[in-house]
């Protein structure tokens, strides 16, 4: 390969990118220029509610009051049932844990105990999880809590790679039993143009890889034959 070629490689690199703007505030961010961050409020700590559905091999705690004999932890089987005892077994998948109580109460009440009290809380959840794939350090499944967003999991996952695509995001769900995507730019993110998502159980994230800056990085580890560097902005 001639000199030639990787200039070539690298003015095609350069073209087409800009200046960046200063990050400006939006209808969704405001920018403080002249004084510090003010101190967030008690409600902006805490994230908004989002239902934690038991699934197969969670682990549940199930606290009867006053019942001793009938306080434990369970894990749920495969097929997503849970064996109580004076009870029987129930169908816990997709149940909330103040769901799953209203019905183990209701098996116990008036046959076995006057009044239950029944309290269920999942300790461990392995259902509750997101799948993250492409060109991110450590692909894999992660656990999903009421505070998952997009930018969270990528850190949790290791970030992305060099060669990742930052405006090649995508988010797969299904909604009301169809599948749908989001194409999501994670430089936007960072600086405040949109939100950055949540993410939740079940969603699979793929982050795209960017040709150019693997042709880029492969020209270099083949070219020792270069006098000068070769400098490239890619996006």
């Amino acid at each position: 390969m001639s000199r030639k070629f990787f200039l070539a490689v690298g003015l095609a690199l350069l073209t087409g990118c800009a200046h960046e703007e200063p990050i400006r505030s939006t209808a969704d961010l405001k920018v403080v220029e002249t004084v510090g961050l003010p101190a967030p409020g008690r409600e902006d700590l805490v994230a908004p509610d989002r239902p934690s559905y038991i699934g197969p091999l969670d682990t549940i705690n199930i606290e009867v009051f006053n019942t001793p004999e009938l306080t434990r932890d369970v894990m749920v089987d495969s097929g997503g049932r849970v064996a109580i005892p004076l009870v029987g077994v129930i169908d816990a998948n997709g149940l909330t844990a103040p769901e799953l109580a209203r019905r183990i109460d209701d098996g116990l009440r008036g046959k076995y105990v006057r009044d239950p009290q029944v309290t269920v809380s999942i300790k461990g959840s392995v259902s509750q999880v997101v799948t993250v794939d492409g060109a991110i350090e450590k692909p894999g499944s992660y656990s999903v809590t009421n505070q998952s967003t997009l930018m969270r999991i990528l850190a949790q996952s290791g970030g992305l790679t060099e060669f990742a695509k930052i405006d090649d995001v995508v988010i797969l769900r299904t909604v009301e039993r169809k599948r749908m995507a989001g194409l999501y730019n994670i430089q936007q993110i960072r600086r405040g143009v949109y939100s950055d998502p949540a993410i939740y159980p079940n969603d699979v994230i793929v982050v795209g890889e960017s040709a150019s800056r693997r042709l880029f990085r492969n020209a270099l580890a083949v070219a020792p034959i270069l006098a000068a560097p070769l400098i490239a902005v890619i996006q």
